[in-house]
Parts: C-alpha cells; structure tokens; sequence
C-alpha cells in the first residue's frame, strides 16, 4: 500500500502542514513497510520534503494551477495516484484541503475519513481515529475501500524530521480545461503576519474590549509571541476586525498549541470552533464565563490591565534569552 501525499505550499514556500503531514505519512508507511511519494505544485526547491521522510517527489509546473482550483488540482492528484499505484492518500485539513479531499475521493472510487487525529488505529481493517460533532467527540472510522484518503487535522500529530534521499521527478499531467470553470475574479490576502491557519499560538479577543481602537495591545501581545491574531463572531459582525479573523464553528477552526481568549465569554459555537487546541487560556472579567469550564489556564480579571503586563514580562523574558 504506497502513499501519496498532496504537500501543500503558498507564495513559493510548503506550509507548516505539508511537513506536519509528511511526517506522519513517514511513520505509517513504516508499519507499511512502503513508500512516500509527495506531489508539489509550482514549488522548484522541494528538498525541504526529504528532512521529513519524504522517498520520492513528483513535481507539477503549469501556470494554469498558479491559482488553487479545487477540480484541477483533484484531477492533478488522481493521476499522481493512478501513475505509482497509490492505495493510501494524504491530505492536510486546510481551508483547501477540505475542498479538495472529498473531490480526489470521488474521482478515486475512494473512501474518505476527515479530521484524522492519529494514526491508524488498526491496518487490516483499516480504522482511523478522528473528531466528530464539531470536536466534541471522537470515533473510530473503517475505510474497507482499495484506495483511501485521509485528511489530517492540523496539530494533531506534530512535524518530526527524519531525512531521507528523496528522489525528484518531473510530472505532466493532462490537465483539461473543464477543471476551470470557476473563475476567480480577486483574491485578497493578509501579507506580513502570522496567518491563523499556519499558527502555533493564536490570540483573540472579543467583545470585551468595548471597542476596535482598544486592539493594539492584541496586537503587540501577538506579536511579542510570534501569534495570530484572530475574534469571536459578535466583533467581525460590528466590524471592529475584519471577517477573515472570526474564529469558531462558524468560522475558521482553529487547532493550535496555544490558544488565549480575551474578553470572551465562550458561546458554545465558538468553543466548538477551538475546542481542538492543545492548551487554552482564558482571561475575563465574569468568573461565571462558559469559557473558563474548558480552559485550561484561566485568569479572572480585567484585561486592560493584565494583558498589558503580560506584554511587558514577555518582551523582558525575549530580552534575557535572546
């Protein structure tokens, strides 16, 4: 059973669930007792894949997939598979990646399991763990299938180097033009900042902080930890934050190592959307507040004071071990 992984990559550069996921793929196909097969878009330097247990590379150059088009890359996938007689293929859980696995399994014939957060629980069948109810609870899913894909939640499983002598090739496939009937009339992105969906730490606020001219000090916050910056739904409904930072079950998910709240009360939407982080703070005002009941670290009081202490004693820490 070979595996194929899709390693994806933004402005030139593989993101941090692309190693993520070839990390995990190294370890299953050890107990395989197979191979790695990465396939790369618009990507010339993929050396980086070989720390990571990466054997073989097949890298794909068109200038019709410098934009992501969910059909076509699926179709680019599908024949990555078709060529080295892949049975298993792996997927991230990105923005893109949900679209995309549901279609490559179409195409495939293929079973799907979303959400994986480990590694096969059983081979022969073959069971994987993953979340369900919006990360509230898990299941053991059967893929009995001939060629599964998997899709792996982001922090779930952790980036482990382990270098191999991956081999390049370059691949052609027959793209068609019928895989882009959507156009794309813009796409805006946030440049210069940490991203939710790359992010370790994420910092968000909410309605809390009675205003958007109160933001700066998130702001500096996210930036003395190297975090995102990220609000709850009520405060990108009045504007205060652009919609791109509402984080929950309605809109971005977000599975990082830290998480802190402020000034957010955790409606349950929201703590379905974050439930998924590894460690949560919370800091707020109401000692009653739904969120500290999941929290892992909570800090009642008020954050225009603590916050900026927190700042000052993160910047000295940074200054003594820099």
């Amino acid at each position: 059973m070979s595996i194929i992984l899709y390693a994806e990559s933004a402005e030139g550069k593989f993101k941090k669930v692309a190693l993520e996921l070839a990390s995990y793929a190294k370890k299953v196909a050890a107990s395989l007792g197979t191979t790695v097969t990465a396939v790369t878009i618009n990507i010339e330097d993929v050396s980086e894949l070989s720390k990571y247990g990466v054997d073989k590379i097949l890298k794909v150059t068109d200038a019709k997939l410098a934009g992501f088009t969910a059909k076509a890359y699926a179709d680019v996938i599908k024949q990555a598979v078709e060529k080295e007689s892949a049975k298993l293929v792996l997927l991230s859980s990105t923005t893109d990646s949900l679209y995309l696995a549901p279609l490559v399994a179409v195409t495939l014939d293929a079973g799907f399991a979303s959400n994986v957060v480990g590694l096969p629980v059983s081979l022969s069948p073959f069971q994987v763990k993953r979340t369900a109810f919006s990360n509230k609870a898990f299941n053991t899913t059967e893929i009995s299938t001939a060629v599964k894909v998997l899709s792996l939640s982001k922090n779930s499983y952790g980036i482990f180097e382990n270098a191999s002598t991956a081999t390049e090739e370059v691949f052609s496939p027959v793209i068609s033009d019928a895989d882009f009937g959507i156009k794309i009339e813009s796409l805006e992105k946030a440049s210069g900042k940490v991203t939710i969906a790359d992010a370790d730490i994420v910092v968000s606020a909410g309605r809390g902080l009675k205003g958007p001219e109160n933001w700066g000090m998130i702001e500096d916050l996210a930036s003395v930890l190297g975090a995102a910056t990220a609000c709850s739904k009520p405060v990108s409904d009045l504007g205060w934050r652009p919609h791109g930072e509402h984080v929950g079950q309605t809109g971005k998910p977000v599975s990082t190592n830290l998480y802190i709240a402020i000034g957010i009360s955790g409606a349950i939407q929201h703590i379905a959307g974050i439930n998924a982080s590894k460690v949560k703070v919370v800091i707020n005002t109401d000692p009653e507040a739904p969120f500290f009941k999941v929290a892992d670290y909570g800090v009642v009081g008020d954050a225009f004071e603590i916050v900026p202490k927190l700042i000052e004693k993160f910047r000295a820490f940074k200054s003594q071990n820099s």
